[in-house]
């Protein structure tokens, strides 16, 4: 049997990549699938959610195995499965998904009844989603497989553009969702918050969508420099002129017709005093008071029910000074959660592979290898401009 390594988080501030048992077609409680898959990693993507539990912010559990962003190659098959075959390459939603429940025919994949014991809702390598072993590793076992994953039509084109198809598992459905349900159309004027790769790819996805106009807000000068590299007007939100004033220098109106919180639960506040200080509302806050009444928020920014980190004991419980009454005195619609990545990773593979959005480009995509991993998971939390992709067997590299 072949051997196997992963990510595995440690400690608070520290990860460490670690022999790991190679997969079996098994579920977290140890019973046979056969609707499973073995896949030989090809390529998976350290995530901002990936962070948040490094950084000791959620309850993850010394050892667990990092890693929801997964693309790779089929090597092993259940019996039950019918439309993949060894050497398919394939994108892995985030979300473990049964194809069977009532959320999932509706297509709210996210929130599937059936694979966490714990609440609806499961993902790979993360905290409290159902005990399913992450994919930053070189290889990973992926269960009711028909139904999850999303196989490249020409396996050759897809190794060339495999630095923008790796995003395609998690952070440009989850960006693309977020510029959806906010109601990005031709024509729209934008806001996104965060600079990071989620909030680059609601901005390129705003693009994609037609938007007139796309801008972008941080407080991480490195960040704002890369976001307009790639095309985007930015805001400095470590400026003590608000928001609302450095939108209407850009546009000539302090508001918005649709915003997207990339930003979630560790959001900073605003100003030159407020960016040294956490303070988990102020992007929600803030949108309600940029967007132009009527206007909808999308929000893929991860926000969560328990955060021992918490600035307060609200904070701790998920509880946030969300001025609601703001948002309901504008007829604000927000929408929110786990992205339904099935919902719309087939189309934006095709956007891919037709050249129609450069994703990789856009948020920064730099190779590493496995054992780099530590120090990609440093430099990302330090703020550096990119997106770490992990190649454990070199394959990205003998494709580049």
């Amino acid at each position: 049997m072949p051997s196997n390594r992963g990510v595995a988080y440690i400690k608070q501030g520290q990860v460490e990549v670690q022999s790991i048992p190679f997969p079996e077609l098994t579920d977290p409680r140890g019973r046979r699938i056969d609707h499973g898959v073995i896949l030989k990693v090809v390529s998976t993507n350290i995530c901002g959610s990936d962070q948040h539990m490094v950084r000791g912010r959620t309850t993850a559990p010394a050892g667990l195995i990092l890693g929801h962003e997964i693309t790779g190659e089929v090597l092993e098959i259940g019996r039950d499965v019918e439309t993949l075959k060894p050497g398919d390459l394939v994108s892995v939603p985030f979300n473990v998904a049964c194809g069977r429940c009532r959320t999932c025919k509706e297509q709210h994949t996210g929130v599937c009844l059936t694979v966490n014991p714990a609440r609806a809702g499961g993902a790979y390598g993360y905290v409290d989603m159902g005990g399913w072993v992450g994919g930053q590793a070189e290889y990973v076992m992926v269960p009711y497989a028909d139904f999850n994953l999303l196989k490249f039509p020409d396996k050759a084109q897809a190794l060339e553009k495999i630095r923008d198809l790796t995003c395609l598992s998690d952070i440009l459905p989850t960006g693309y969702h977020g510029a959806v349900t906010a109601g990005v159309g031709p024509g729209s004027t934008v806001y996104v918050a965060g600079a990071g790769p989620v909030g680059l790819a609601a901005a390129a996805s705003a693009q994609l969508l037609g938007a007139a106009v796309v801008i972008v807000g941080d407080v991480n000068p490195a960040r704002l420099v890369h976001a307009r590299k790639v095309g985007f007007q930015t805001v400095d939100l470590s400026l003590d002129a608000t928001l609302s004033e450095q939108i209407e220098q850009i546009l000539g109106t302090p508001e918005v017709d649709c915003a997207v919180d990339a930003v979630g639960f560790e959001a900073r506040g605003h100003g030159h005093e407020g960016a040294q200080h956490e303070a988990p509302a102020t992007v929600l806050n803030s949108l309600m008071e940029v967007t132009r009444a009527a206007g909808k928020i999308g929000i893929p920014g991860l926000y969560v029910t328990d955060d021992p980190g918490g600035v307060d004991d609200a904070a701790k419980r998920g509880a946030l000074s969300v001025r609601l009454g703001l948002g309901w005195a504008k007829s604000h619609s927000f929408f929110t959660g786990q992205t339904p990545v099935m919902k719309y990773n087939r189309a934006l593979m095709q956007a891919i592979l037709w050249d129609r959005i450069k994703i990789a480009e856009t948020v920064g995509v730099q190779v590493i290898s496995l054992d780099e991993a530590p120090q990609g998971y440093a430099e990302f939390d330090a703020g550096a401009p990119k997106k770490f992709v992990i190649d454990p067997h070199r394959m990205l590299q003998a494709a580049a």
